[in-house]
């Protein structure tokens, strides 16, 4: 058998096979709204209260800022990206949710994943988190002007209220997003805020000026049928 590459003559070889398929967290959706993790002696790490039931053997562990040691403790608290983690380990299978809230999985093929905390329910236990500047777009949402980031191979599971909308960017076709429906983004893409006129704001229904994110490049955006409420404004 050459160097990495499987055989599957005989049962021996087949085992193998079968352990190094199950060597991380196998992620699937029971429902919508809630998120199955099996393990192997694996974990994953997910956010802080999110579990609702479980078999088998689980050991939990809260881990300080976001699974970033005190590094990635002082950078949240700078940035006021918050994000409280926990590792799942064990044998069996975990069930995780948040406040119903309906449940997408992103696959991750060594790029990287551009989230709200608020909204990253789940990661596979090799994929790396971290905080990234974003620019005005976070101030719009009062979240600060930074966002958290997921990167490396693997699955991330992320939370939207409402069925989230996957919608497609591509060098001839900009895509404008209301900062309040923004959930994340992953590919080639750049950023920038711009002002804006919306419907409610000709009512005299904004509470403010409005703002907008344009997105431009290739890549994905998630976005979300309900507005969370943002300190730039009604959008």
């Amino acid at each position: 058998m050459r160097s990495g590459v499987f055989s599957t003559r005989g049962p021996c070889r087949w085992a193998g096979v079968r352990r190094y398929l199950r060597s991380v967290a196998m992620f699937r959706l029971q429902g919508s709204k809630v998120l199955a993790v099996e393990m192997t002696g694996d974990a994953v790490k997910a956010k802080n209260g999110s579990m609702v039931a479980y078999d088998g053997q689980m050991a939990f562990k809260k881990l300080t800022g976001g699974g970033e040691g005190l590094r990635g403790m002082v950078t949240r608290r700078l940035t006021g990206e918050q994000m409280t983690v926990m590792e799942v380990r064990g044998q069996g299978t975990c069930w995780f949710a948040d406040r119903a809230s309906e449940i997408n999985l992103v696959r991750l093929a060594g790029d990287r994943l551009f989230v709200e905390s608020s909204n990253l329910l789940a990661t596979e236990e090799g994929l790396r988190t971290g905080t990234t500047f974003t620019g005005l777009r976070g101030a719009s949402q009062g979240n600060g002007l930074f966002t958290t980031t997921v990167e490396g191979h693997g699955q991330a599971a992320i939370l939207s209220d409402g069925p989230a909308v996957v919608l497609r960017v591509t060098p001839q076709y900009p895509l404008i997003v209301d900062p309040g429906a923004y959930v994340a983004h992953q590919g080639n893409v750049r950023q920038s805020f711009q002002s804006g006129v919306t419907f409610r704001t000709l009512l005299g229904e904004g509470g403010g000026e409005a703002f907008q994110i344009r997105f431009e490049g290739d890549g994905l955006v998630y976005v979300q049928p309900s507005e969370r409420n943002t300190v730039a404004g009604d959008v």
